[in-house]
């Protein structure tokens, strides 16, 4: 088929024109767990809201309760689930993937509070303010617990294979293969590639690939043929313009969700924004946030919390310095060079986990290293105490290193601080892990620790430098409690 623009040979068949009425094969609007899981959260939003409800009259008003009240207290749980679902809480979309379903809570709480006290300013209707101040947080807040596990539930069945969207992903065969292996890549996500399209004369891939692969190039007849309710475009300036908005109205007849990878990885959502200039939607990327004022809250309450926790833990810190004191000969503290900040370097402290000659026996192990190539890690490392062998299984030994984040060395949450060895085996690219200040956690600690790659290590590391915000940093610092109990990946 003729490309209508410039005349070239077109590489894939698309409609070039979308009649009113186009008879289409029957399939369901959504797949059965899609309703199940709306009429899930609705429930949880509706029950979250009796809760909130019972415990605000009960605390303010005891079993003295007026009229007026319980009309309020009947409506409030309507006005809430009205609420999410205009803060797009319900959309399919969101529905496992993602931090959306949980911003559209807070929204909802932040919108509900605001109707409630313009309601009651226009109809001059006095609401006790305790009532509201405590209803609509405690509402948000088990929306949000009641909303996590039901996510958590259908991530259960997504690892089972249950719950999945189908999708075919049209590209070439080196864009679709990488496209494929990043949408399985994460069964959680939801994604379930069937089948690929190609165009015609396009190879066979040599990367991983999906049994499934087509040689049909036309999209339409792909998705039709294997029902799918998603089609993802890998990156391809063959299929764009007129042609890509062509196939979105035809897929939109369907019912079929279009997916369109720009081709630019590991970037979170904040920093991506479409523009219109010119009758065109224009990708914006924004530029990473490395200094400035959010570093600045950063770095003040990086101090704040790790004094907090020396105060709180201080007990603790006596106990295990005591008990690295008696284990075995040596001092407490084990001190070691590490690289910081735009190349800096510090002492890092740890409680001493090993013998005092440690170092001195490390050349005789290098042979039997564990680690991945560029870090020396051994599982059973016979340098370590019987007490340094516990303490590291909970990451004990790095508590000492609240005192590098209150000098200023260090932040909570960070990339791995690296040896001066290890940087100089850094590429080009591995050298933005040093725009940030390392951390005592981060996406290494919660994502394996140890037991990652040294690619996997550098690419956690830069995914961070490279959308980092105060949000994921509260996000690493609740999931490092977790790992930390876990205790996978550590030795």
């Amino acid at each position: 088929m003729r490309d209508a623009v410039d005349g070239r040979q077109s590489l894939w068949v698309v409609p070039h024109e979308v009649p009113a009425i186009v008879p289409l094969p029957s399939r369901s609007t959504e797949p059965r767990w899609v309703g199940v899981y709306r009429w899930a959260a609705v429930g949880g939003d509706l029950l979250a809201a009796m809760l909130g409800v019972s415990i605000a009259l009960l605390t303010r008003f005891g079993y003295h309760v007026g009229s007026g009240y319980l009309i309020v207290s009947s409506v409030l749980p309507l006005a809430w689930v009205g609420a999410v679902a205009l803060s797009r809480g319900y959309d399919r979309r969101y529905f496992g993937a993602g931090p959306d379903e949980f911003r559209s809570l807070l929204r909802s709480g932040v919108g509900l509070t605001a109707a409630v006290a313009m309601a009651s300013y226009v109809t001059k209707t006095e609401i006790a303010r305790g009532f509201v101040v405590l209803a609509i947080p405690v509402m948000v807040g088990s929306a949000l617990v009641l909303r996590y596990a039901l996510r958590k539930d259908l991530h259960r069945h997504r690892l089972r294979g249950r719950c999945m969207h189908r999708v075919l992903v049209v590209g070439r065969s080196a864009p679709a293969a990488t496209l494929c292996e990043h949408l399985e890549s994460r069964p959680s996500d939801g994604f379930r590639v069937v089948a690929t399209c190609r165009p015609r004369g396009d190879g066979h891939p040599t990367g991983p690939m999906q049994p499934d692969e087509l040689a049909e190039p036309d999209i339409l007849a792909a998705a039709d043929r294997h029902a799918v309710e998603a089609v993802a475009i890998a990156t391809d300036p063959e299929l764009a313009g007129q042609s890509l908005r062509r196939l979105s109205w035809a897929l939109e007849q369907r019912g079929i969700e279009l997916i369109v990878s720009p081709g630019i990885i590991e970037v979170a959502g904040p920093r991506i924004s479409v523009r219109p200039v010119a009758g065109l939607s224009l990708l914006h990327l924004e530029r990473p946030s490395v200094s400035g004022g959010p570093h600045l809250m950063k770095a003040v309450f990086d101090r704040v919390l790790a004094l907090s926790m020396i105060v709180v833990l201080a007990p603790l810190l006596l106990g295990l310095a005591v008990a690295v004191r008696l284990s075995s000969p040596g001092p407490v503290l084990f001190r070691q060079q590490r690289v910081g900040r735009a190349g800096v370097e510090f002492t890092m402290l740890k409680f001493r986990s090993m013998y005092a000659d440690a170092e001195q026996r490390l050349g005789d192990l290098y042979a039997l290293s564990d680690g991945n190539g560029v870090i020396f890690k051994l599982r059973d490392d016979p340098r370590m105490t019987p007490l340094g062998r516990w303490i590291r299984r909970f990451s004990l030994d790095e508590l000492p290193q609240l005192f590098n984040v209150l000098r200023g060395d260090m932040s909570l949450v960070g990339p791995r601080p690296p040896l001066s060895e290890e940087v100089a085996l850094y590429a080009a690219d591995d050298s933005r892990r040093m725009l940030v200040k390392p951390g005592i956690t981060g996406l290494w600690q919660v994502s394996g620790r140890s037991d990652l790659s040294w690619d996997e290590s550098v690419r956690l590391d830069l995914r961070y430098v490279d959308n980092w915000s105060m949000t994921l940093d509260l996000l690493i610092l609740w999931k490092t409690v977790r790992a930390v109990i876990y205790g996978a990946g550590a030795y």
